[in-house]
């Protein structure tokens, strides 16, 4: 399988990002939504470590992996991201609309992390 690689106009010391699903656009993400993604993306490929209230750590997924989290208008989203040595690999977006990360997206995630790595071996 081929996965979504982003590294244009990057320093080379920067971690490109790699989209194993979902993306940031607009819509259904406001623009302001859509740039504060765009700008943590960044911060984080530069190899910064973001923390609350912009990102926790999602243990239940997996090692090194972490919520991003985007307030927009009037809705709530996150981004499943995994720090590795090489990328930022995104596992997943969606819009939060309980308190709990839904398990089906849990498990989503685990598994295509899991792929990811199998392919990348």
């Amino acid at each position: 399988m081929s996965y979504m690689t982003y590294d244009l106009d990057m320093n080379p010391k920067d971690k490109p990002l790699v989209w194993l699903h979902g993306e940031v656009k607009t819509p259904p993400l406001s623009s302001a939504a859509r740039l504060e993604a765009g700008y943590l993306l960044r911060v984080l490929q530069s190899g910064e470590i973001l923390s609350m209230p912009h990102s926790r750590p999602m243990p239940s997924i997996g090692k090194s992996c972490h919520e991003l989290r985007i307030t927009d208008e009037n809705r709530i989203w996150r981004l499943v991201y995994r720090i590795d040595a090489d990328a930022i690999v995104i596992a997943e977006v969606f819009e939060k609309k309980t308190g709990k990360t839904p398990k089906a997206v849990l498990d989503n995630c685990k598994s295509r992390l899991r792929k990811y790595d199998n392919e990348s071996s």
